[in-house]
């Protein structure tokens, strides 16, 4: 088991109950899933690259990453139907801590100059979406292997109503968010 699941079943929940007012268990927020997404302009002309990101994203994952394709033709984009464009995975339960555990106490502390997460994405709704300049932050991503620096979005889905709810979760969860 992951530090952080233990240490949201631990202290966290209980914390939140009372931080939040909140008189049921159920009313808890929690996280719900966590989705890395990465795209390239390129991906559509070269099999390669495709194959370059679905393996980044399956390796920083530890789970098989899907292909993304367009859902319109764009002629100035030089894009069709159909074509591919990206890849994504989403993360639930075991395998989304373990990700977190990673995210936050590792590869977030590698990148160059950083000053906090921005409180800027939260959506309004409880979710939040970051995005990682360079897949390689991530002790899992061989250097040498790696054909072209990119980047990715990360989405992570909560089931709490309103920001300032989220806000408290991932605070309490350890994200280092700039004040």
């Amino acid at each position: 088991m992951s530090y952080t699941k233990d240490k949201y079943f631990s202290e966290i929940r209980p914390a939140l109950k009372k931080e939040l007012g909140i008189s049921s268990e159920y009313m808890i927020p929690r996280l719900e899933k966590v989705v890395l997404n990465c795209t390239s302009k390129d991906a559509g002309h070269d099999k390669k690259v495709m194959q370059a990101i679905v393996d980044d994203l399956t390796t920083i994952a530890g789970q098989k990453a899907v292909m993304t394709m367009a859902k319109k033709s764009i002629a100035n984009f030089k894009l069709r139907e159909g074509a591919e464009i990206g890849a994504k995975v989403s993360l639930r339960r075991d395998k989304m801590y373990e990700f977190l555990d990673r995210l936050i106490y590792m590869a977030l502390p590698r990148v160059r100059d950083f000053g906090g997460l921005s409180k800027k994405g939260f959506d309004g709704r409880g979710n939040y979406s970051m995005g990682v300049k360079e897949q390689i932050i991530f002790f899992e991503i061989n250097y040498d292997k790696i054909d072209k620096i990119r980047g990715f979005d990360i989405n992570i889905c909560t089931s709490a109503k309103d920001d300032k709810s989220a806000v408290a979760l991932l605070k309490a969860l350890n994200f280092p968010f700039r004040d």
